[in-house]
């Protein structure tokens, strides 16, 4: 766990992964201990999960939870990791430049924006709004790769025979704005995404999910990210379920034992 590049060092190299000749395939964490299994694993950058972070401090997603408590484990999973990290702080907690400088502060190098209202996840903030809100963060100079999200297709927001033209219509106006990179959750079938790699004029981040194309396809589309989300923080719940029901149940304990790292290799993964 050494340290050797500055923010700003390692905010350049995350923003050049989304133009490598491979896509940048983006884990997401929600502790320190799965930022380093990420690391370990060899990914070259993380991001984190608000749902994952969350419910494991006993929240429900969609900004529930604060902005220190979010940025409090942020820059503890910055401070364990050598890889570039980058935060998922959903629609900005009331104030995006103060989110964008705390992010900053925490070490961070890179940012989720999107684009609903926390009190209505189905209702999109006006694009005139959002686009100042990106120009504003730009304007501070923060060593950060703005990812800028709309949730058109993940909340099936408006007359779906106008998503795509809306969604093409918003990312390239956040682009237009000072965004890095592009994104649009919610998408599964190849031909939308290919659309979206064609029409949007930036890198586009898309969400595995249920259904979804594996890496290699994205890339082959076009897309640049590929994100996990809230994924491993959920099937994480599901093994721990799994473990209860049968703890419970049958007063065994086989699903505990499947696949666990060993205690002493756990150690190891945290010592300085």
């Amino acid at each position: 766990m050494t340290h050797t590049n500055s923010q700003a060092e390692k905010a350049d190299l995350f923003r050049e992964l989304h133009h490598g000749p491979e896509i940048l395939v983006l884990p997401n964490s929600w502790d320190v201990a799965t930022a380093r299994v990420f690391e370990l694993a060899g990914f070259p950058a993380l991001g984190t999960t608000s749902a994952g972070i969350a419910n494991s401090l006993g929240y429900p997603d969609g900004g529930y939870i604060s902005r220190d408590e979010m940025m409090e484990v942020v820059a503890r999973i910055v401070r364990a990791v050598a890889i570039p990290v980058t935060a998922d702080v959903e629609f900005g907690y009331g104030d995006p430049l103060a989110t964008a400088k705390a992010v900053a502060a925490a070490g961070a190098v890179g940012m989720n924006l999107e684009d609903t209202r926390g009190e209505d996840p189905n209702t999109l903030i006006d694009i005139g709004t959002q686009t100042a809100i990106i120009r504003s963060i730009r304007d501070l100079r923060l060593p950060i790769v703005l990812n800028a999200r709309t949730d058109i297709y993940l909340a099936g927001i408006g007359d779906p025979a106008t998503r795509f033209a809306r969604t093409v219509e918003r990312l390239n106006a956040y682009r237009e704005a000072g965004a890095d990179c592009l994104f649009a959750p919610g998408i599964r079938d190849a031909e939308t995404i290919a659309g979206l790699a064609r029409d949007v004029h930036g890198p586009l981040n898309i969400l595995a999910s249920v259904g979804g194309l594996p890496a290699g396809e994205l890339q082959r589309l076009g897309v640049a990210r590929m994100s996990i989300g809230s994924g491993p923080a959920r099937a994480t719940l599901g093994l721990v379920r799994r473990i209860a029901t049968e703890l419970r149940e049958q007063g065994s304990y086989q699903t505990m034992l499947d696949g666990q790292i060993p205690y002493a290799e756990i150690n190891q993964m945290f010592e300085r």
